[in-house]
């Protein structure tokens, strides 16, 4: 039995069918493993030494409704857990970079998954510039005056902000579209984080692919199409997904990617390619394993916590 504590959003409101937390939750339980659930509000550096107010996971079940079962609150000294799973989405804000410096002090003696100190340090949309002969043509900056020009030679662009997630505040922008001026404004105003800026994909209307690296290796994949008048593809904003099988391209990437994720510590991540181009590098909770398991007739869950098992 091994002591595993996992920092996520809050248990009892994950949807059981597609949440790839639980899905590595219900794995550990089903090998036998002591599970203690937390969120980072309760989360506490106390006189040097890392605790977390939560609940042991008493069960956990494919049952919608009533899908796990808690023990009392208790508190743990971090420390003392054999495996810690960092599994809290995002935004990449100064508060998840915090948490990611409480768990660094005690990984890697308590494995840390992902190691907290290169998920600081690969945020999703810059990371991904250290592959960039595999992206697409992309700008970040706050220079309004650079945007307007990158718009002008590339026509039809994707804004995005640069720590955002989930498929929030996507544009698409057409030569046509007017709102141009008003949309960086507002961009410029809700934060001071510079915003990135692509070349529109057309290829994305065929899907954008999202595959599992599992230590570097490649886990499975899945191709997810957007709804109709949507650029967005991720599921949980109506993205459908699909059987997936890898080309060439896709393969080279993955291949180029996998050593340096390993180097790192980066146990599971999910990388994006539409069109044949890499457009993320997803190393704080990625997701898809429940449906990649599905199409695939695998159990990827098992094959992450086998590879986990091993490190220790």
């Amino acid at each position: 039995m091994v002591k595993v504590s996992i920092q996520m959003d809050p248990i009892k409101k994950v949807d059981i069918s597609s949440d790839t937390t639980f899905a590595l939750a219900l794995e550990a339980k089903n090998r036998g493993h002591d599970l203690f659930y937390y969120e980072t509000k309760n989360l506490s550096f106390i006189q040097g030494e890392i605790e977390a107010k939560g609940c042991p996971i008493l069960e956990l079940k494919k049952e919608i409704g009533n899908h796990v079962t808690l023990g009392n609150e208790e508190s743990r000294k971090l420390k003392n857990e054999e495996i810690i799973l960092m599994r809290q989405d995002p935004p990449f804000d100064m508060n998840y970079i915090t948490y990611t410096h409480f768990l660094e002090d005690i990984h890697p003696n308590t494995l840390v998954v992902n190691n907290p100190y290169e998920v600081r340090n690969a945020p999703e949309k810059l990371f991904v510039n250290k592959f960039k002969e595999f992206m697409p043509e992309t700008l970040i900056t706050r220079n309004y005056d650079d945007i307007k020009n990158f718009r002008k030679e590339f026509k039809k662009i994707i804004i995005k902000p640069l720590y955002g997630n989930g498929g929030k505040q996507i544009f698409y922008i057409e030569p046509a579209n007017q709102n141009f001026p008003a949309l960086i404004e507002m961009f410029f105003e809700n934060s001071n984080e510079p915003i990135i800026v692509q070349r529109y994909l057309p290829e994305v209307k065929k899907g954008d692919c999202r595959v599992i690296l599992i230590d570097g290796e490649i886990g499975g994949a899945i191709n997810r199409i957007p709804q109709s008048g949507d650029i967005r593809s991720n599921l949980h904003v109506g993205g459908k997904p699909e059987k997936k099988k890898l080309n060439n391209k896709e393969l080279l990437i993955c291949e180029a990617l996998g050593n340096e994720l390993k180097s790192r510590g980066l146990i599971l991540v999910g990388i994006d390619i539409i069109g044949g181009y890499l457009t993320e590098i997803n190393v704080t909770s990625p997701t898809g394993i429940q449906e990649i398991s599905k199409f695939e007739n695998t159990n990827l869950s098992s094959k992450i916590w086998d590879v986990i098992e091993n490190k220790l």
